[in-house]
């Protein structure tokens, strides 16, 4: 076996809330469970067993849970987790209504507010009243056009209470890419910022804000906050108010509102790059339940921790974030570019609000690496404890650059899992090692597995990552798709009744994870299956290259590697270059990894979200057309991959 980056220790793996479940179910369910592995195997096998033990202990507030805890186990789709619960997901986290921090909201103009627990519960009861005052009822839509702030989170707390449903983007979003996602789903209430800033540069979205207001009918009172300037102007936006005046009312409590478990919470969006964003519904008890187990057990957390996570509001860290309340925690926000005003602003954050967690993408991590950080070394980072990563596989030399450069000694969790599920399929263990280039373990009650083209379980082997039970955070399915038509081609098409995620993966010899790229970016030259996340981990080792994009271009009867660049200012592409690029991919992969061409370009399309879009890229080259290009952040850079002579021959 591989020797591991870091092992907890014997008392720290002790002191878990994993370790006392293990204890919990061999005392009460008479087993004998030593390590993760069996652990994990006794939650699939015992599947209703371990969801029911888990609702007890992490005491979910409920009017009632009922007997039953999975109705038509064998039908995927169509499984009902707990059908006779009924609960207010706001409730859970609001649990607690004391002077503790609730939120910490810092920015990149190094504003930093502090919000309790008592008066996250005062804002959310008078959000909440004043949204009843407004029609606002159960199953109603209240959205969000918001930066990473405590209106976010008021906003969403206050709609889960009703029972009405949070849907959010945030305002870097063009008009068209907010029509696509909040015109499909109709709000009542929509809660905006008068805008915001990025690397410094002030961004005012009140023309957007009329804009909307006056394309979407169902809109009857947009709330509008000051996050841009002193004070809201509201002037030439109809229906609009300001965010101080809507909460002017006496409410003090909050009447949470039961619901069933399956009763709507979030409508999240698919990245929408080949047509229109999907709009997934996800259910108030399963996002609950599920953020508890990945929260306490596999981060351990509790209420003594500072939980960090660099996300927007369109992306759905931020749903998985905020759900650290219900642990007690204190949160902390940030809104604007990671590196500024400084490179390490994150890090100063990090030391000054002594967080314990600290959450961030892939490209981050090696973007601080790139820039020369050596976090460990410049900030104090005693209280932390864990990095986690997500986004993209994170590079091995990117775990090498954690361990010399920010801690020795902590937790290092590469986690997977989507907007699909709002939650994670492999994630974090807090009592096993941490093997380089490895998600640590599959999650507590998901049946994942890897498959190969005919159904069939593989270990260390490339295939199709499944999940091949029913889960409690499974969507309760699309906007607009009645018959369920749409849902059951996204996930079941693959294998019949079994959840295919579209990722590329690998379950290693250590029963950790590797993901090797989305599986319809896989390429496939010779006929041999490539994941892209295995070109990328060599690219990045080259000190030039900022960053890539690869993909498969169709040549002849065959499909041909293809590596696009973006690099450093002083660097240019040389045929230097170009040879350490593909001698770097030689030496450590195949040789049907190097690419066939490799070419410089300026950008980088990215969703908005911020990942890469080998798809649009693909079908730029090959004179297709990008359906929806108003998913894209930078959609300006797909024009700098058409009609690229040096794919001409």
């Amino acid at each position: 076996m591989t020797a591991p980056l870091w092992a907890p220790s014997q008392a720290t793996i002790d002191n878990t809330q994993m370790a006392a479940l293990m204890h919990r179910i061999n005392r009460d369910h008479g087993e004998d469970l030593q390590d993760y592995s069996a652990l994990h195997a006794w939650s699939i096998e015992h599947a209703e067993a371990f969801w029911a033990l888990w609702w007890d202990i992490a005491d979910i507030q409920a009017v009632s849970r009922g007997d039953t805890v999975l109705e038509r186990p064998d039908a995927m789709p169509g499984a009902r987790w707990f059908p006779q619960a009924r609960l207010n997901f706001a409730e859970n986290l609001l649990r607690r209504r004391d002077d503790h921090p609730a939120l910490v909201v810092c920015d990149e103009r190094r504003r930093r507010k502090v919000i309790s627990y008592a008066e996250l519960y005062e804002q959310v009861a008078k959000l909440a009243h004043s949204l009843k005052q407004s029609g606002v009822t159960a199953g109603d839509r209240v959205a969000g056009f918001v930066p990473n702030s405590e209106h976010a989170v008021i906003g969403m707390l206050a709609a889960a209470s009703i029972g009405a449903v949070w849907s959010s983007c945030s305002p870097d979003f063009g008009f068209n890419g907010v029509m696509d996602r909040f015109g499909q789903i109709q709000p009542k209430v929509l809660i905006a910022t008068d805008g915001y800033t990025w690397n410094g540069k002030p961004i005012d979205t009140l023309p957007r804000l009329a804009e909307i207001s006056d394309a979407i009918d169902s809109i009857n009172q947009i709330v509008i906050f000051s996050f841009l300037k002193d004070e809201v102007e509201t002037d030439g936006i109809d229906k609009a108010v300001t965010w101080d005046d809507y909460l002017s009312n006496p409410a003090t409590t909050v009447e949470f509102e039961p619901q069933p478990f399956d009763h709507p919470l979030y409508i999240l969006y698919s990245s929408g790059t080949t047509g229109a964003p999907k709009c997934i519904i996800h259910s108030a008890g399963g996002t609950l339940l599920q953020h508890l187990k990945e929260h306490r057990l596999h981060t351990d957390l509790d209420a003594s921790d500072v939980l960090f996570y660099y996300t927007t509001c369109g992306w759905m860290m931020w749903n998985w974030l905020v759900s650290g309340l219900a642990c007690g925690a204190t949160l902390v926000l940030y809104d604007g570019s990671p590196f500024s005003p400084a490179p390490d602003v994150l890090w100063e954050m990090a030391e000054r609000e002594k967080v314990t967690v600290f959450g961030t993408s892939a490209k981050y991590i090696a973007a601080c690496e790139k820039e020369g950080l050596l976090p460990g070394k410049s900030h104090d980072l005693t209280s932390l404890r864990a990095v986690l990563s997500t986004g993209s596989a994170l590079a091995h030399e990117s775990f090498d650059y954690v361990y010399r450069d920010i801690k020795e000694d902590l937790l290092l969790a590469s986690i997977s899992g989507g907007t699909d599920i709002v939650s994670c399929f492999a994630l974090g263990c807090p009592i096993r090692p941490v093997y380089r280039g490895q998600l640590q373990c599959r999650g507590l009650g998901m049946a994942v597995d890897v498959f190969d083209d005919e159904g069939k379980p593989l270990r260390e082997e490339k295939g199709e990552l499944v999940c091949a039970q029913p889960f409690p955070s499974m969507p309760v399915g699309f906007w607009n798709d009645p018959n369920g038509e749409r849902y059951r081609e996204a996930y079941f098409s693959t294998f019949p009744g079994i959840w295919a995620h579209g990722d590329y993966a690998e379950i290693t010899a250590e029963d950790g994870l590797v993901i090797h790229g989305r599986s319809d970016a896989v390429l496939n030259p010779g006929g041999v299956r490539i994941g892209t996340a295995e070109i990328y981990r060599q690219v990045e080792k080259v000190e030039g290259v900022l960053e890539s994009l690869c993909v498969g271009q169709e040549w002849g009867d065959d499909v041909r590697v293809v590596l696009f660049v973006r690099l450093r200012e002083d660097r240019t592409l040389d045929d230097a270059l170009c040879e350490e690029i593909k001698r770097t991919i030689r030496a450590n992969t195949t040789p049907r990894h190097v690419p066939a061409k490799i070419i410089e370009v300026e950008d980088i399309p990215r969703t908005l979200s911020g990942k890469i879009v080998e798809l649009a890229v693909r079908n730029v080259i090959h004179g297709r057309p990008v359906k929806n290009q108003d998913a894209l952040a930078n959609p300006e850079a797909l024009e700098l991959y058409k009609n690229l002579p040096q794919l001409q021959h």
